[in-house]
């Protein structure tokens, strides 16, 4: 099998390789720097949600370089169009034959990692455009499909505190994220020595770790490691205690809960959980490792409802609860 010892081991040494080249960059946010490497090596999508000024761009930007794999931002806005996201077809007119044909121009969603800032500034018209390349890794114009280049990595960042001009994503288009990762503010020692660094005359310049292939390889390394049934089930149970007015919801779910996590949430669970056994050099998903991920996988899928907002209860605080109920 291909989760042989020197496999995993290589897998291991490569991400901490990677994590200490992006400490020369980025101060602190490990947990978020892991949870970003968990999406990327797992062939999901993430979701990047916090204040502006924290480093989302900078830390999408040094994953690319460090991955040496292409990279493109695109900035969502209340005018922006599937056909800016996805190429046009222009005519072109040879100058030795003069005749005149259709080109297709590719836009920046063919790249290897794509950062869709603000991804609640465009209608929902452009957002499902987006969405449809995630899931179904292909973009279609003039009737022709054209695969994306793999590894194909869309991190979509929101505001969480600006509303005025936003289309909130719909929470079916939400699912299609495998994590919700959350960036808050630095501890003031952090935010110290990121101050003193991005302010001094140095430039630093990052070494490239991994290739595309590399990251093919993991992935496929990913999906081979092995799940007891106990901790699928684990996986299953956690996700349907999120679900009201159901058999196995936890206390308070149906006085909280508008909707909870479907299907898609236990495989994200899984899939996650096998990453981030890997990235600790396990060859086996343990409940640590689902319990852990828990809260990023649910946090953009459980919705609460009007009862939830007027207690002042947030959907972290209900999905703390949620995990402390289910035993392993």
């Amino acid at each position: 099998m291909a989760t042989e010892n020197h496999n995993i081991h290589d897998i291991v040494d490569k991400m901490a390789a990677l994590k200490a080249e992006l400490a020369k960059v980025i101060v602190g946010q490990q947990d978020v720097i892991d949870q970003i490497i968990i999406t990327l090596l797992a062939g999901g999508h993430a979701l990047l949600t916090g204040v502006p000024g924290l480093g989302k761009t900078l830390l999408v930007k040094s994953v690319a370089q460090l991955f040496s794999l292409s990279f493109k931002r695109i900035q969502f806005t209340p005018d922006l169009m599937p056909a800016d996201i996805f190429g046009t077809e222009v005519l072109q007119e040879d100058p030795t034959t003069g005749t005149r044909a259709f080109k297709f121009i590719q836009g920046p969603v063919f790249a290897n990692i794509v950062l869709a800032d603000e991804i609640n500034r465009t209608p929902p018209k452009t957002q499902a455009a987006l969405l449809e390349a995630m899931g179904e890794y292909h973009v279609t114009s003039a009737g022709k499909t054209i695969d994306l280049e793999r590894p194909f990595f869309v991190l979509a960042t929101q505001n969480p505190i600006e509303l005025e001009g936003t289309y909130p994503l719909p929470e079916a288009q939400l699912d299609r994220f495998l994590l919700n990762i959350v960036l808050n503010y630095l501890p003031v020692d952090d935010e110290v020595k990121m101050v003193r660094e991005t302010t001094s005359p140095e430039a630093v310049t990052l070494s490239p770790i991994l290739n595309g292939d590399d990251i093919v390889a993991f992935q496929k390394l990913v999906r081979e490691v092995p799940v007891s049934d106990n901790v699928v089930s684990y996986a299953v149970r956690l996700a349907a205690a999120t679900r009201p007015n159901t058999p196995n919801a936890a206390p308070r779910v149906n006085e909280l809960v508008k909707w909870g996590a479907g299907s898609r949430a236990s495989q994200a669970l899984i899939l996650a959980g096998k990453a981030r056994a890997l990235l600790d050099g396990r060859r086996n998903v343990a409940c640590e490792d689902v319990r852990a991920l828990a809260i990023p996988v649910f946090r953009h899928r459980v919705i609460t409802n009007f009862r939830a907002e007027a207690e002042n209860i947030s959907t972290e605080a209900l999905l703390k609860e949620i995990i402390a109920s289910i035993q392993e």
